[in-house]
């Protein structure tokens, strides 16, 4: 008997080929009806016979797109309407949707061998794409996905690509980018990024990237437009172009992304595990930081101007067409950094580009595909004691992908994110959306960037935000938007959130913790306003997702000069010696000390008694700068925890113990008003005596980190005893240190804790976003 079916199937299901899957298993199947989009996700109805129709609802769930991400199927038995065939038909809206826009993907096999096959009419063509890959998020201007809501609208598809696009079959049916050389974008090299020249003939599309390769391979600097905005590339083997890169960007020392040919390249230069190289050639195709090998490749040296002081390099391999072009021809690995001015956003439109990098770019490879949302490249790496992944910037290939949050927030939220590192979210129900990786909100263009994405995201996913909720610190750009967004908007609400809270409950959330279940949370960054009104960033808590308690921390010290004590570590160092050996620190007999200039001292040392512009902070970030500047690893710094990293890279691999068996330094932990308090004197006196015995930064290094890998480990066993919660989370900026994070991870396993760390949000101020929003949902449950 004919019976027919009605699916409704949310998720990510729009522009990953979706609706072809359906038409194929509908043909295979034998049944009548249609597929469309809607804001909802896809609507299907199908007719016959009930084993098949029964038989086409497993196939969806079972054989799925690659890229599609199913969330709900929900179905019902309707009417038989007659029909006798099946077919894809216009898309239609609803009132509220639910679909997920796909990220950009990466380019696919298929179409990669089509883009080096001289037989095809796509040799050579750097837009190659179908519904396994290609842009999706950063041409996408509204929802449902068709065509005309992207920034291909403007391309009117010749008839060899429309016939691609309506036939069932192809693999290019209804991919909305669809485009070959003859209908679609097309590249010009030029001094001036607004200057479209070349006619898009194979001979020229080939001629093109062997002149972008010559360039490369002369030393130049070459500003490429990609999938989310510019990048700026030339020969990583250079030492003379990395470091005119450098100093024309503004990026001193950062280390700089690497693109190389394909993995077997990689492994060259990098130890690279199973799970890393799934990593690099996933359709993400993110940056991965791989441990760098003792030598490089003999025949490609990587400068050591690309990585200065690391032991890491950061890899990815070609993820669109023109980047696989180039990538043929060019040096087989490329510097590839963001295009843009230090602390500036990344360039994505042309006239734009051709104003902020035509100072630091010879040429550009434009092309005139327009970039609806700028996205940088998402950094991750591998956790070696889980095997899974650890992302610190989420962007390019993740956003903007949902994640389920625990439980369900009673009204649509706006979370804010961070000063630093910010990305934003929109929560709605069950899922949250964040938002890509804005950056450092530290400037126009920032705050540009910042309300550009909540308006964009607003619109594609049709989520009014009753309520926000920001950091603590009145100053911050962020917070000044939503009080902004509350005086424009008289029924929206404004709540702050403390900075270490919102870091917990994003590793809460990131790990599907219960709604119930409390944690020890472990929060070490560089600073944050704490709800004293002093600056935390060394901070033990006993939380859950609506409140939190604080439990422990490290003791209060002047952060003399405020930022100032931040870009030079210096201050710290002195700060801390100060603490520890009274007021005649200046006359120990160490480097550091004779590093010093006496009038700093003296500068110093009135700030201090004279609490001039001198905070009080418990930061464990800046004890690490302190520890770093006394060994002489870094007195200032050019990027956000240099010093702290090169203290880390000091310790090599972490394997190590003291002759004498004193493998820690010694510390103390007191008790002050109901909280525990670490003080790092015996610490700091214990480096001070390794210096002067000559013990080498790499000895001092480990001996530290052990030393507060240990810290953690007895803190939280004692208020284990207190509190009998065994959970614990690490989080914040400092666990991006793999060889703390990794010792502490060991400690406290050792000792029984079931340990969580970040997965899909950085434990970087990136995740804060997420913690904002899963603390509203919390307390909202209670209004």
């Amino acid at each position: 008997m004919t019976q027919r079916l009605r699916i409704c199937v949310e998720g990510r299901v729009q522009g990953v080929g979706f609706r072809p899957a359906v038409f194929r298993h509908a043909r295979d199947c034998g049944l009548a009806g249609w597929v469309t989009n809607t804001s909802e996700g896809v609507l299907i109805e199908v007719e016959g016979a009930h084993e098949k129709a029964e038989t086409f609802l497993a196939l969806l769930q079972s054989a799925p797109p690659p890229m599609a991400k199913i969330v709900k199927i929900i179905h019902e038995w309707i009417e038989p309407k007659g029909e006798n065939v099946f077919q894809i038909v216009p898309s239609i809206g609803v009132e509220k949707p639910k679909t997920q826009v796909s990220p950009d993907i990466a380019l696919c096999a298929d179409c990669r061998r089509e883009l080096l096959d001289p037989n095809n009419r796509r040799f050579y063509y750097p837009f190659i794409n179908c519904t396994n890959c290609g842009p999706r998020f950063t041409i996408v201007r509204g929802i449902p996905y068709d065509r005309e809501k992207t920034t291909m609208r403007i391309f009117e598809m010749c008839a060899d690509c429309r016939r691609e696009y309506e036939e069932p079959l192809n693999r290019r049916f209804h991919a909305q980018p669809n485009a070959c050389p003859v209908c679609g974008p097309r590249i010009s090299i030029t001094t001036e990024p607004s200057n479209f020249s070349h006619q898009p003939s194979a001979e020229n599309r080939k001629t093109d990237i062997q002149e972008i390769a010559k360039m490369l391979k002369a030393g130049k600097i070459v500003a490429i437009k990609g999938l989310g905005g510019f990048h700026l590339a030339c020969d990583a083997a250079s030492d003379s172009a990395v470091q005119t890169l450098r100093q024309r960007k503004g990026r001193y020392d950062k280390p700089f992304a690497l693109m190389a040919r394909d993995a077997e390249t990689v492994k060259q230069y990098c130890e690279v595990s199973p799970e890393e190289e799934r990593l690099l050639q996933s359709a993400a195709s993110p940056i991965v930081i791989l441990k760098r090998r003792i030598s490089d490749s003999p025949f490609f040296p990587v400068s050591d101007f690309v990585a200065p002081h690391n032991q890491y390099l950061g890899f990815m391999l070609p993820y669109t067409p023109l980047h696989a072009l180039i990538m043929q021809e060019a040096p087989p690995v490329l510097v590839m950094t963001s295009g843009n001015v230090s602390k500036e956003p990344i360039a994505y439109e042309n006239e734009e580009a051709g104003a902020r990098l035509g100072a630091i770019a010879d040429f550009f490879v434009t092309h005139n595909r327009g970039i609806e949302t700028s996205c940088d490249d998402s950094v991750t790496r591998i956790f070696p004691k889980t095997g899974e992944e650890m992302i610190l910037r989420r962007s390019r290939g993740y956003a903007p992908s949902p994640l389920k949050l625990p439980f369900a927030a009673k009204a649509p939220i706006l979370a804010c994110g961070a000063h630093f590192s910010n990305t934003f979210a929109l929560a709605s129900g069950d899922e949250i959306q964040i938002s890509h990786h804005i950056g450092d909100l530290e400037n126009l263009e920032a705050l540009t960037a910042f309300e550009k994405g909540i308006a964009h995201f607003r619109n594609i996913f049709e989520i009014n935000p009753e309520i926000a909720f920001c950091d603590l610190h009145p100053d911050y750009l962020s917070t000044k938007y939503a009080r902004d967004t509350a005086a424009a908007e008289p029924t929206f609400r404004v709540i702050g959130v403390q900075h270490h809270h919102a870091h917990i409950a994003s590793c809460m959330a990131d790990n599907q913790i219960p709604p119930e279940t409390k944690v020890i949370g472990v929060a070490f960054d560089g600073t944050g306003l704490g709800a004293d009104g002093a600056m935390w960033g060394g901070e033990f808590l006993i939380a859950d997702y609506r409140d939190f308690k604080r439990a422990a921390h490290l003791k209060y010290l002047p952060l003399p000069g405020g930022e100032a004590a931040i870009r030079e570590p210096w201050r710290m160092a002195a700060v801390y010696l100060r603490d520890a050996f009274g007021e005649n620190f200046a006359k120990i007999d160490i480097d550091f000390n004779r590093r010093m200039n006496r009038a700093k001292w003296a500068t110093l040392q009135n700030m201090i008694a004279g609490e001039v512009n001198s905070p009080p902070t418990s930061s464990m970030g800046r004890l690490f700068d302190a520890v770093a500047s006394l060994c002489g690893a870094r007195d200032s710094i050019n990027y956000e925890g240099q010093a702290a990293i090169e203290l880390e890279m000091a310790g090599g691999d972490g394997q190590w113990v003291m002759d004498n068996g004193q493998s820690r330094y010694l510390y103390e932990i007191v008790t002050d008003a109901g909280l525990r308090v670490i003080d790092c004197r015996a610490i700091i006196r214990g480096v001070v005596e390794d210096l002067q015995k000559g013990m080498d930064i790499k000895s001092i290094s480990i001996k530290f980190h052990e030393t507060v890998s240990a810290i953690i480990a007895d803190i939280c066993k004692e208020l284990r005893e207190t509190s009998a919660i065994n959970n614990v989370a690490l989080s914040g900026g400092v666990f991006q240190n793999m060889m703390l994070l990794r010792r502490a991870f060991e400690l406290l396993t050792e000792a029984g804790f079931k340990v969580h760390v970040h997965s899909h949000v950085p434990p970087n101020d990136g995740g804060i976003s997420l913690g904002q929003a899963i603390i509203a949902a919390a307390q909202l449950q209670e209004v």
